[in-house]
């Protein structure tokens, strides 16, 4: 090899390293598999078994001025791609996140906080059709976070339309049929000496589409969320309360859903590092426009433990429903048992 080439390579080497060194970050894997057997009450079970895994994709990397991004892609659910997003954190201006679709920006992370050993009392076999609030996390959104003052923190989150689903890059979304259109969505959060407290209200202004829960297609009829709530933490014992409510927009046909009021307790208790328990009670309201038709309330209860060893969980819920999916009669009342056991890497 002549001197010639091997100054080229040189240079060659140095350039590359440079690059490498400008775009240094990490990319970290996390993910597992969850086995489930489910028992329902008065259901045409079939095959009791399923099984579902998630593998997270986290990317990280810090700028010159102490900036630092992180990158999420997750697949979950027996899915290649389910949910992502984009979080950059300055050194003294707070946070900025775009999300995409995954209910966690804006009141969509709190639409249920209620302390748990497993799952949310709704989340288990039984199917409750639950309506919860969501805001601008259904939708691809942006959210400001500002620096915590004294363990408060202010969320800010905006979606230009907010009519849910995951949006390609060089690509828009939003259905046009729909009544929802640009929202906005506000969460105070306070947490000081291991308890939390939180209030959060979000807006979707209306446009001349069709609402798809109703008939009301007033222009200006706005479509409003809140939620409320506290956890409070005594050593190894949490308890939370929490109230949502939901109102459509509708105010025109008398069938109409008005909308939708939640109210969820909880307590969990771990005994030990492997073993934890829990209670909890959620209660559903749907209301509609006139008295003519009567509101439904859904009730769930669920009763869960689970026992951790190393990357293995196993876990058991014990769950009782009535008006399940917000409809009255036997055949919406039922129980369920489900046990899972977890696999995490």
């Amino acid at each position: 090899m002549n001197k010639l080439t091997k100054v080229g390579l040189s240079a060659l080497c140095g350039s590359l390293a440079t690059v490498a060194s400008a775009q240094a970050g990490s990319l970290g894997v996390k993910g597992g598999a969850t086995a489930t057997w489910s028992s329902n009450q008065g259901d045409t079970t079939g095959n009791p078994i399923g099984m579902n895994s998630a593998v997270t994709f986290t990317g990280s990397g810090e700028l010159d001025n102490g900036t630092t991004f992180t990158v999420t892609f997750t697949g979950a659910d027996q899915a290649g791609y389910t949910s992502g997003g984009i979080a950059i954190t300055t050194p003294s201006l707070g946070s900025f996140s775009i999300n995409g679709a995954t209910g966690g920006n804006g009141i969509g992370g709190y639409d249920d906080k209620m302390p748990t050993a497993w799952e949310e009392t709704w989340g288990t076999s039984l199917g409750t059709g639950i309506d919860l609030a969501k805001g601008s996390g259904s939708s691809m959104n942006v959210q400001y976070t500002t620096p915590a003052i004294a363990g408060a923190t202010i969320k800010l989150a905006h979606s230009p339309r907010n009519t849910g689903g995951l949006v390609n890059d060089k690509s828009i979304g939003g259905d046009k049929a729909s009544r929802k259109g640009a929202s906005v969505d506000g969460v105070l959060d306070i947490s000081a000496f291991g308890q939390n407290i939180f209030a959060g209200y979000s807006w979707s202004g209306g446009t001349e589409g069709a609402d798809s829960s109703g008939t009301n297609k007033d222009k200006n009829s706005d479509h409003e969320e809140g939620v409320l709530g506290a956890i409070l933490s005594l050593g190894p014992v949490q308890a939370g309360y929490q109230v949502t409510g939901e109102f459509l927009g509708n105010e025109k046909t008398t069938s109409d859903v008005f909308g939708y009021k939640n109210t969820m307790w909880g307590v969990a208790f771990n005994v030990n590092d492997n073993l934890s328990l829990s209670y909890g009670e959620m209660t559903s309201r749907k209301g509609y426009v006139s008295g003519e038709t009567v509101a439904v309330e859904m009730e769930v209860t669920s009763m869960q433990v689970a026992y951790t060893m190393g990357g293995a969980t196993i876990k058991i819920a014990e769950t009782e429903g009535d008006n399940l999916k917000y409809s009255t009669g036997t055949a919406n009342s039922k129980d369920a048992t489900t046990v899972a056991l977890s696999l995490a890497f």
